[in-house]
């Protein structure tokens, strides 16, 4: 498939041409979860047009940022998956992400909450001078979903479904919960006290999974 071009000897220009179609930016921060089969991106991005999805799954295949490979027996799926190339795209979707969520306050009509619009929010939200030298492995339930966070020696890794060996697991009960602590809306104790969220494993790793994530 040809890309548009913008005649300009220029990395943004460049950059454009590859990633700047609608759609492809929200399906590779979706990639950054990990493979994903193509029905994984439709649940994932509900408004996009099958027809679209594959175009651009097929243009970021052309470009050498995804690749598609077949899971073994028993799964007998195909899963598309980011490259390194791919994945190079991590800090700068993560710098448009903390952009764009300063003129976010609650979702629109009709906005969805997703496992992967969520999953990039903590990405967002990482502070990395916070969780220097933490090694600790967060699940996060929030109720339709569940996220795991691993921070490796300060080096943070999200991904969606059950944590395998979780330090901490935090539940979110109440709309705001999670969001309620994030913003130090409301301290843990409180949060804890009023049933907003609920912990399992050790309780003061609440506070360093606070300071790591809050906004």
């Amino acid at each position: 498939m040809a890309a548009r071009e913008y005649g300009q000897f220029c990395g943004l220009a460049r950059a454009l041409e590859m990633v700047g179609e609608r759609w492809t930016l929200l399906i590779v921060r979706d990639l950054l979860s990990g493979p994903r089969r193509y029905t994984d991106l439709r649940k994932g991005l509900p408004a996009i047009p099958t027809n679209i999805l594959s175009a651009r799954l097929k243009q970021l295949e052309e470009t050498g940022l995804a690749t598609r490979r077949a899971l073994s027996h028993p799964e007998r799926a195909v899963v598309y998956e980011l490259t390194d190339y791919g994945r190079d795209l991590e800090p700068a979707l993560i710098a448009l992400g903390r952009w764009g969520a300063k003129t976010m306050t609650g979702p629109r009509p009709g906005e969805m909450i997703t496992a992967e619009s969520v999953a990039m929010a903590f990405r967002t939200t990482y502070r990395a001078e916070a969780a220097q030298g933490t090694t600790a492995g967060f699940e996060v339930g929030m109720g339709e979903f569940t996220l795991r966070l691993q921070i490796t020696d300060g080096v943070l890794t999200v991904g969606i479904g059950p944590h395998p060996a979780p330090d901490l697991i935090v539940e979110n009960l109440t709309e705001q919960g999670i969001h309620a602590l994030m913003t130090g809306a409301k301290s843990p104790d409180q949060a804890i006290a009023d049933g907003s969220v609920r912990v399992q494993g050790d309780p003061a790793l609440l506070h360093r999974f606070i300071a790591a994530f809050r906004f």
